[in-house]
C-alpha cells in the first residue's frame, strides 16, 4: 500500500488532509442543522453511500470516535432493541446477558461489555480455526451452553479482518445462526476497513471481501485502509424503522437544500411525529434547549441526539472530499493494489531460501 505505516494506520491522502484543515479552521460541532447545516447533509450522504456498499438500501448511522465506540454502540442498540426497558431501568431489570465473539476479535468487545455493565465474564469467546476464523459450529454450541447456564444470548460480533491474522469470519454461516436464534448480528470491519470499497465496481477484477448485507450493524473505519486520516469511523445500522433517506442529489453532484415532498425542509418540524430510529430511541434525551420540535425546518436533520455525545467532531468532510476526488473506482483500485502487493509478498516469501511462510 503506498501509504501504509504499520499498526493498521496509513499516511494521509492530501484531499482528506485538506478536509481536516477546513474542519479545524471552522471549529464547529455536528449536532443540529442550525450549527452545521452543510455537514449534517454531507454526513447523511456519506453514510447512505457507505450503507449502499455494505448492501443496504436504507437504514441509519452516525460517525463515531473510533471503531471501539462503534462496536459499543452496536452492543447498546442491540440490548435496547431486545430489552427496551434497559434504557430506564438498567441491567437490574434484565436477565443475565451473554454475547459472543471470536477469540481473535478486537479487545473493544470486552471493554464495551465492561463499560455497559454487561460484564466481561459474559463475553463468550468462540473457538477459531487454524487461520483465525470463527467456527460457526462452535458458536452454536456456545449459544446453547449459555442458555443451559441460565443466561440470555442477545448479540454476536463477527470480524471482517481480524487485527493479527487478517481473518474474515464466515459471515454467511454466522448470519444463519443469528437468524435461527434471534440474535443481533454485528460485523466489526474496523481493523482494516477497506472491504466495502473493494466490492465496488471497477474495470479490473477485485478481491471478494465478504461484507454481509445480512448484518444488523457494521463498524467501518475509513481512517485505516482508505487513507482518510484519524479519526473517521462510521457506525452503520440496518434499521427497518428508518425509511429510505431523503432524495439527495445524484452522487457526484453538489448537494443542495434538503427539500423534497417526502421530507419537507420548511415545515415547522412537520416530520417530528415520524417513527424514530433505534439510535434515536436508544440514545436520545430530547434536551429542549437544543432539540426543540418546533423549528422552522425538518428536525430529523438534528442528528446529534442519536449519540451519547453532545459536541461531535465533523468527520465526514475529509472522507467526502477524498471520495469526490477519487470516486468509488479510485478507492477500489487502492484496495485492490493492497491485495496485489500482499499476493506479491507472499509469493516472494515462498520462493526465497531462508524464509518460511507461517500462514496463508
Amino acid at each position: 500500500h503506498p501509504r501504509f505505516f504499520n499498526q493498521l494506520f496509513s499516511g494521509l491522502d492530501h484531499h482528506a488532509l485538506a478536509g481536516r484543515f477546513l474542519t479545524e479552521a471552522l471549529n464547529t460541532s455536528q449536532y443540529t442543522y442550525e450549527i452545521a447545516p452543510v455537514f449534517v447533509l454531507m454526513e447523511e450522504v456519506v453514510l447512505a453511500k457507505l450503507r449502499e456498499l455494505v448492501g443496504w438500501s436504507s437504514g441509519d448511522g452516525i460517525f463515531a470516535p473510533g471503531g471501539s465506540i462503534s462496536n459499543m454502540y452496536a452492543m447498546n442498540v442491540a440490548r435496547f432493541q431486545r430489552f427496551p426497558e434497559s434504557r430506564r431501568e438498567g441491567n437490574w431489570a434484565l436477565p443475565r446477558l451473554a454475547l459472543f465473539t471470536s477469540r481473535e476479535s478486537h479487545y473493544s468487545i470486552q471493554k464495551g461489555a465492561a463499560f455497559l455493565g454487561i460484564g466481561t465474564d459474559n463475553v463468550r469467546l468462540v473457538a477459531t480455526d487454524e487461520r483465525g476464523k470463527m467456527i460457526p459450529e462452535e458458536l452454536e454450541k456456545e449459544i446453547e451452553r449459555a442458555r443451559a447456564e441460565g443466561t440470555e444470548p442477545f448479540f454476536v460480533c463477527a470480524t471482517a479482518g481480524t487485527t493479527v491474522l487478517g481473518a474474515f469470519d464466515p459471515l454467511g454461516g454466522i448470519a444463519d445462526i443469528c437468524q435461527r436464534h434471534g440474535l443481533w448480528f454485528h460485523v466489526d470491519d474496523s481493523p482494516h476497513s477497506g472491504g466495502g470499497a473493494g466490492r465496488a465496481r471497477c474495470h479490473t477484477p477485485l478481491p471478494k471481501i465478504p461484507l454481509s448485507g445480512r448484518a444488523d450493524s457494521v463498524a467501518w473505519n475509513p481512517h485505516k485502509m482508505l487513507t482518510v486520516g484519524l479519526q473517521c469511523s462510521a457506525f452503520l445500522l440496518r434499521d427497518a424503522s428508518v425509511g429510505p433517506a431523503a432524495p439527495f442529489p445524484r452522487w457526484g453532484c453538489p448537494a443542495s437544500s434538503p427539500s423534497s415532498p417526502k421530507r419537507p425542509f420548511w415545515g415547522g418540524g412537520g416530520d417530528r411525529h415520524l417513527p424514530q430510529g433505534l439510535l434515536q430511541r436508544c440514545h436520545g434525551a430530547g434536551a429542549t434547549y437544543l432539540f426543540q420540535p418546533d423549528k422552522f425546518y425538518d428536525v430529523a436533520y438534528d442528528t446529534g441526539d442519536k449519540t451519547p455525545q453532545c459536541g461531535r467532531r465533523v468527520d465526514c468532510l475529509k472522507l467526502w472530499l477524498l471520495w469526490k476526488a477519487l470516486g468509488t473506482e479510485g478507492l477500489a483500485r487502492r484496495v485492490q493494489r493492497a491485495f496485489a502487493m500482499t499476493r506479491y509478498l507472499t509469493e516472494e516469501v515462498k520462493r526465497r531460501d531462508g524464509f518460511q511462510l507461517v500462514l496463508e
